[in-house]
């Protein structure tokens, strides 16, 4: 395997492009009390999941089933080339939309009209960044505090002055040296800090740090290793194989203000795959549960101190990691829950007071949404894993689902009102022969793979239905009980975020560029538009100059999106992969 190279600290010189406020569009200051009551605003969407509610619900009507028919591209952005696509969240905040087109490239462009106020181009080291398998994600921002802040994939965080993209900091927060590498997830602001987590769930090092940085000096206040933090963690890795455990947080998390907690879903162990098959607990590259990858771990968030943790993937051997960044918080039966989903295409829901001490989270319940899969028989309604199919080394056949997941990074939505849930599922499986690698040398941050693989349909459902091709889901749940109220089915799997509004609407980015919006109680397609790329990033909902506004990215060319060509053939096989738009409708 090829050694990756450390690189000294980075203060890198960026690059701003003032383009001139071709508009009055100029947003206000956004302070910790106006995020903290952003479920009260839905004029705005200023953070990644929209509020602290995880919902990616607005109550804006103004677009409805009755008038949704109507809806027309009002205007769109173009950047420059977009490596692999666009799969940022837009924010939009009082008129002004932010969005990342790529690593390093921020721009907030006039939300009425799509002229670009200001563009920032950060200058990336290259040689750590395309060290990475990640390279050039950026999957969005954070805004607070006068400032808008973007990770990085070589490891900094930079904040930029909101109004004039100015750089205020550009630091960086992780080095490389115990084989970490960068940022691809969207910042969250918590009070006066700015909190996000590593990538690295592949590569041999430790520890998968998340963390906490002051927003207004850009200096970490606190850190939270994934892997190798506490003894308990170091215990659960046999032979000192923590040091080479791989770990992270990729993506963004979730606030709970009540417990003043952080709730963050964790990446897969290294190496990917094991060869051991049934004895792990004893032998292998990574003997024992491996905590906390493939976990939720709930912090503290001032200190970053362990609160509570559940593993959701016990000594995972799949990589259906925890990492999911969707987090929903939904009281009933007399408490408050937390709703997860895994890769695994399980959804668990926690007890959200069941916090303190570091001990294990409560689990209400956990259902099986993914409808294909086979690595295990099921889930109990505690949490725990039922009949796992284990991958020794050697060649296994037809494994279900594939290694991107029933579920993947892209975030469903909950509309509070009617109590439904609606998330997609990908059903592929696929053909894996895994073989044992030689251990690299610890915190080295070489590619730590135990398997090689190629994907295929599924040949049949849980149920022991038929499946001739893979294919896709878009479920409306209950989510506390799972309890099913409607499904339709895509040919092409969903891989974009999806959007609820108080309009009655579910809206739906494409795979093969279709930006649907359907009827949230029935499913019922209503309006439809060819966007001409696929989409794998984010959709929101704003208001200004009195006009509700529908913002969706499109782009095409992620890790998941690779398989589609060999899947299905046209239109991915010709689809390009750097190139996207910032897309936004009106009536």
């Amino acid at each position: 395997m090829t050694r990756w190279t450390s690189v000294a600290a980075v203060k890198a010189i960026s690059a701003v492009a003032f383009v001139g406020f071709a508009s009055q569009a100029i947003s206000a200051d956004v302070s910790w009390d106006r995020l903290l009551n952003a479920h009260k605003d839905d004029n705005n969407w200023m953070m990644y999941h929209k509020d602290f509610t995880g919902h990616h619900h607005s109550g804006l009507n103004q677009i409805n089933k009755g008038n949704v028919k109507n809806l027309k591209l009002a205007w769109q952005h173009t950047p420059a080339s977009s490596k692999r696509g666009i799969q940022s969240f837009p924010l939009a905040v009082d008129g002004v939309v932010y969005y990342t087109s790529s690593s390093g490239v921020i721009h907030a462009v006039d939300g009425t009209n799509g002229s670009l106020i200001w563009s920032h181009t950060a200058k990336i080291d290259v040689e750590r960044a395309e060290g990475t398998f990640y390279n050039p994600y950026n999957r969005g921002l954070a805004i607070g505090h006068g400032n808008v802040y973007m990770g990085t994939t070589d490891g900094r965080l930079i904040a930029l002055d909101a109004k004039s993209g100015k750089v205020v900091w550009d630091n960086e927060i992780m080095s490389v040296a115990k084989g970490n590498k960068g940022f691809t997830g969207a910042p969250m602001i918590v009070k006066d800090m700015v909190v996000l987590g590593a990538n690295g769930g592949e590569l041999s090092g430790c520890c998968g740090p998340i963390y906490a940085v002051d927003a207004k000096k850009g200096t970490v206040r606190w850190q939270f290793d994934t892997i190798g933090g506490d003894q308990r963690s170091r215990d659960s890795w046999g032979n000192d194989s923590w040091k080479i455990g791989g770990g992270g947080g990729w993506m963004t998390g979730h606030y709970d203000a009540k417990q003043n907690t952080l709730w963050w879903g964790t990446a897969n162990p290294a190496p990917d795959y094991d060869y051991i098959g049934e004895d792990w607990m004893n032998n292998g590259p990574r003997p024992g549960l491996n905590l906390y990858s493939s976990s939720v771990v709930v912090l503290d968030a001032d200190s970053g101190e362990l609160s509570a943790y559940f593993q959701e993937m016990p000594h995972d051997a799949w990589d259906f990691d925890s990492a999911v960044g969707e987090f929903l918080m939904v009281e009933g039966g007399g408490k408050r829950n937390m709703v997860h989903p895994n890769k695994g295409g399980i959804i668990f829901v926690y007890d959200a007071d069941s916090v303190g001490g570091g001990n294990e989270l409560a689990v209400n319940n956990a259902y099986m949404i993914g409808e294909t899969y086979n690595y295990i028989k099921g889930v109990t309604k505690d949490g725990r894993l039922v009949g796992r199919r284990e991958l020794p080394e050697g060649k296994h056949m037809d494994v279900c689902p594939a290694i991107d997941g029933s579920i993947s990074w892209n975030t469903g939505a909950y509309n509070p009102k009617s109590g439904t849930h609606f998330m997609v599922t990908q059903e592929f499986c696929f053909d894996i022969e895994v073989v044992n690698p030689e251990r690299p040398d610890d915190f080295s941050g070489q590619a730590y793979f135990g398997a090689s693989w190629t994907s295929k349909g599924p040949k049949q459902k849980v149920d022991g239905t038929p499946v001739d091709a893979a294919y896709g889901t878009l479920q409306a749940r209950e989510p506390l009980s799972g309890k099913l109220k409607w499904r339709v089915e895509y040919k092409y799997p969903v891989l974009a975020s999806l959007l609820s509004t108080g309009g009655g609407l579910v809206f739906v980015p494409g795979a093969d560029g279709m930006f649907d919006a359907r009827d949230a109680d029935t499913g019922k397609l209503l309006w439809q538009n060819n966007n001409g790329l696929g989409h794998h990033g984010g959709v929101i909902t704003y208001m200004a100059g009195g006009k509700q506004y529908v913002a969706v990215v499109t782009g095409w060319g992620s890790h998941v999106s690779g398989n589609f060509p060999g899947l299905f053939g046209h239109p991915f096989t010709s689809m390009p992969t750097d190139a996207g738009n910032l897309m936004v409708f009106s009536l």
